[in-house]
Formats: structure tokens, C-alpha cells, sequence
């Protein structure tokens, strides 16, 4: 499966963002799906995931109230909506596919996407 992410820009801190990452190669519908970033000079780190029934989603503690993951089965996309964005929140995000793996590893996600920029200016 191929995943490209968009939707990544530079916005003033309290704004908002939507992510999208579009599937192709094959449905996604049976791939736990996650949300990851990295920001310069740090590891890469879990953001949000979401399950094959989109039930269930799970948060890093640093975004959650603030960021909403969501998926379209039929439009093989994933969403990260981001609001009251903050400085901190600057990074590539990168979006990543699992079959089996629910947790928040991301060594352990199979399929990845090149990544979008995202920067909050204070």
C-alpha cells in the first residue's frame, strides 16, 4: 500500500490544520492506521491512531483534546484534524499503516508516508 499525506503549512499558533493520507495499491480498511511526527533533531514520535473500525482511537497525552483522527473506509483516507495548534506541534507528520500492530511504536508500522510540514508560529 502507498500512503501520501498532505494538508501540512504554516499557521499561527491557536489555529487549525487538517491532514489527510490517501491509500492506493489496496484498501486500508483492514490496517490500523496512526499518525507520527518528528521534529528536527528529535525521534520520531506517536501521535494518534485509529483502528480497522475507526472505533477505539487512542491519543498521545500531548495532543489529546486538541487533535481528532478519523478515517474514510471507502475513500481509503485518514484524517488528522488539529486545532488550537501550539509552537510545540511543529514537525513533519507522517502517516503509517499496520495489519497487526495497534500499538505506538513506530518501528512497528509496515507502510509509511512521505511526511507533510506542519509549523506554528507563535
Amino acid at each position: 500500500v502507498q500512503l501520501q499525506a498532505s494538508g501540512g503549512g504554516l499557521v499561527q499558533a491557536g489555529g487549525s490544520l487538517r491532514l489527510s493520507c490517501a491509500a492506493s495499491g489496496r484498501t486500508i480498511s483492514n490496517y490500523v492506521m496512526g499518525w507520527f511526527r518528528q521534529a528536527p533533531g528529535k525521534e520520531r514520535e506517536f501521535v494518534a491512531r485509529i483502528p480497522w473500525s475507526g472505533g477505539n482511537t487512542y491519543y498521545a497525552d500531548s495532543v489529546k483534546g486538541r487533535f481528532t483522527i478519523s478515517r474514510d473506509n471507502a475513500k481509503s483516507t485518514v484524517y488528522l484534524q488539529m486545532n488550537s495548534l501550539k509552537p510545540d506541534d511543529t514537525a513533519v507528520y507522517y502517516c503509517a499503516g499496520s495489519l497487526y500492530y495497534v500499538g505506538t511504536d513506530y518501528s512497528k508500522y509496515d507502510y509509511w508516508g512521505q511526511g507533510t510540514q506542519v509549523t506554528v508560529s507563535s
